[in-house]
């Protein structure tokens, strides 16, 4: 499955941080979750239960306890873990996930036009599946990113109610991410 097909199943995403958040989602329509939790000891049973449940698990490696910031994460986690995809704000892992047959998902943050233009140039280098575009209520810098890219874009943090959510759309995202569960209900 291509990236954005798998954005147009689950325009929200649940981005679960705890075991309540992750009970949670089971019960919502989204197909994608992000898990911004766990350690080495526990992410395979938290992505098991999620692939149970019929979802697309994503891990986010950056905030997963017992992992480095080195590529041989990526690899961890393909071997012991049937995730689909990684988040992470390193353009290395992401590369390595990609190499390796999972989804990579460029998380970067955007709070100035350095920040900006870092960017940009980590997705011509790096060539991620997905970037997502953090925090995701500035439509000024999704629209820009939009412009540059055709890759999906994932809009991120600060995201609070359905108008942020349909800014966000409108502004050129594919689809969002939430910790808020009321927002994985719409």
């Amino acid at each position: 499955m291509k990236a954005i097909e798998l954005l147009e199943t689950s325009p929200v995403i649940a981005a679960v941080k705890d075991e309540g958040g992750l009970k949670r989602c089971f019960e919502s329509e989204c197909q994608v979750v992000f898990v911004l939790y766990g350690s080495i000891l526990n992410i395979g049973n938290i992505v098991r239960q999620i692939k149970e449940h019929g979802k697309y698990a994503m891990i986010h490696a950056d905030l997963t306890h017992g992992l480095s910031s080195k590529e041989i994460v990526v690899d961890f986690i393909k071997e012991n873990t049937c995730a689909d995809g990684i988040i992470s704000t390193k353009p290395l892992l992401v590369k390595r996930a990609v190499e390796l047959g999972l989804f990579g998902i460029q998380r970067t943050f955007i709070i100035d036009s350095l920040a900006m233009s870092t960017t940009k140039k980590q997705i011509d280098t790096f060539h991620p599946d997905m970037v997502e575009i953090m925090p995701g209520v500035m439509p000024k810098a999704l629209e820009e990113i939009r412009r540059y890219t055709n890759i999906p874009i994932i809009a991120g943090g600060l995201i609070s109610d359905k108008k942020d959510i349909m800014a966000a759309f409108n502004a050129g995202a594919d689809a969002i991410s939430t910790t808020r569960e009321e927002l994985w209900f719409m």
